[in-house]
């Protein structure tokens, strides 16, 4: 609305100029004085609008944005069906093809009220001028898992595009019962494998994903994987609460990514963000059913991990296993530090605020290791709500590598129907601010009596 207000008025002062350059005219000709009066209209002219374009350059851009016109690459247009039966993915790959090809801004677009069917796909770039993925209709996967032999990992993958935008109000269906029926998770006589991730963005940057329905995945339903500067709005992602391995938004090596204004409601986390993701900001987050908002699971098999400055700021939990987490396994390395989990409330959540560097997600027990991914300096303010269990502040830290600058800031946690939380807290340095509920019981911590710093007795 302001970029259209301001060309409206910078059309409305070229009017003017030229009105008033046409009036300076018979009054110089009547004058006798006809070529100097044009000389200083011409002048005046040409300052006004020096001057206005370098007061906002930004109406000029509007203004040639406008006069630059897109060119729209309709998925109908390159023999697709649209009828939920027909395999449409040739013509979806002729009409990106020929979309990312445009030297032109250009639009891929998906029309409405249309399901085409599509096996695994990869919108490849970079492509020559910036794109908008239009997608308004519902795009189905394919349930024929012979399809999916060349990459089992993915579904719909958009591959090195910059300048991109993803949006229409449309639906992205992973069609993932098939897939579910098959995991080990469900069947324990089946080998654990992996299942396509419905929608990957690889390797974007200047990336905008807004208003968009994403459900049933097969495993994960978006992964931004190794993205820059990321803006993701007024998502829904949802999938049966038994559908196994099925993240809602991944975040992985990505930095400069902001989650806002979305509803998520898995089989698995619903946020999740791993190794390589820095200046990572999830804001106004509906989460249930699933597994909480989780950083990790970082360090498996060993493996260094890093992440950094994140906050979660205003979350809303209804029924999850778990609330905000960390989880890191045993015997990794790296760290996890600058974390924010605020202004967020709790419904009925089984874990609502947990540090686990001992996360084991195997049948048979993990073997005690020395190393760990180290935990530093997290927040958690303004939180509130119930606990389905009793002990609803969990810190489970490392012995060699304890959790540093733990701060517990305003927390009113009880038990759902009633009755007081409880806290486990071993092995973490924790800071108290306000009103603290649960807090750490006296015979497993020592406070000092300053700045009632906590720390473990072992």
């Amino acid at each position: 609305m302001m970029a259209s207000g301001r060309c409206i008025l910078f059309i409305s002062i070229v009017v003017a100029i030229v009105l008033f350059y046409t009036s300076w005219y018979p009054c110089s000709f009547h004058d006798h004085d006809y070529e100097l009066g044009l000389e200083r209209a011409y002048t005046w002219c040409m300052e006004t609008v020096k001057d206005f374009i370098f007061q906002d350059s930004i109406v000029i851009a509007d203004v040639h944005v406008a006069l630059v016109s897109t060119k729209t690459f309709d998925v109908d247009s390159y023999s697709a069906k649209g009828d939920g039966k027909k395999d449409d993915t040739k013509a979806f790959k002729k009409a990106w093809k020929e979309a990312c090809s445009s030297n032109k801004a250009a639009v891929f677009s998906v029309p409405k009220n249309k399901k085409y069917l599509v096996t695994p796909i990869q919108f490849k770039g970079p492509c020559k001028a910036s794109l908008t993925m239009q997608i308004s209709g519902t795009i189905l996967a394919s349930t024929q898992q012979s399809k999916y032999k060349k990459d089992e990992r993915h579904w719909l993958r958009v591959d090195e595009v910059d300048n991109l935008q993803i949006e229409g109000g449309g639906v992205i269906d992973g069609n993932g019962a098939i897939w579910w029926k098959n995991s080990c998770k469900v069947d324990k006589d089946r080998p654990c494998k992996d299942a396509p991730t419905a929608l990957t963005l690889h390797k974007c940057t200047t990336l905008v994903v807004n208003n968009l329905k994403v459900q049933n995945a097969q495993q994960i339903h978006v992964s931004f994987d190794t993205c820059e500067n990321v803006q993701a709005s007024n998502l829904t992602v949802i999938a049966p609460e038994d559908s196994p391995n099925t993240d809602g938004i991944h975040v992985t090596r990505t930095q400069n990514i902001k989650i806002f204004d979305s509803v998520v409601g898995t089989g698995d986390d619903c946020i999740s963000i791993v190794n390589g993701s820095k200046n990572v900001q999830a804001v106004g987050i509906t989460c249930g059913p699933g597994h909480g908002i989780s950083i990790g699971s970082l360090g498996s098999k060993k493996a260094e991990a890093h992440v950094s400055d994140v906050m979660v700021d205003g979350a809303y939990f209804t029924g999850t296993t778990n609330g905000v987490r960390i989880k890191t396994w045993q015997g990794g390395s790296g760290d996890a530090s600058n974390i924010t989990f605020q202004n967020i409330d709790m419904t009925n959540v089984t874990n609502p605020i947990i540090i686990d560097q001992n996360y084991c997600d195997q049948d048979e027990p993990c073997k005690e290791q020395a190393s760990a991914v180290e935990i530093k300096n997290v927040v958690y303010q303004n939180i509130t709500g119930t606990s389905a269990e009793e002990d609803a502040v969990i810190f489970k830290c490392s012995k060699k590598y304890p959790c540093q600058g733990v701060v517990l800031q305003e927390i009113n946690l009880t038990q759902e129907g009633g009755g007081d939380a409880k806290a486990i807290c071993n092995n973490v340095d924790l800071t108290y601010i306000g009103t603290v509920i649960p807090r750490c019981p006296n015979n497993i911590v020592q406070i000092n009596e300053h700045l009632k710093h906590i720390v473990t007795i072992d």
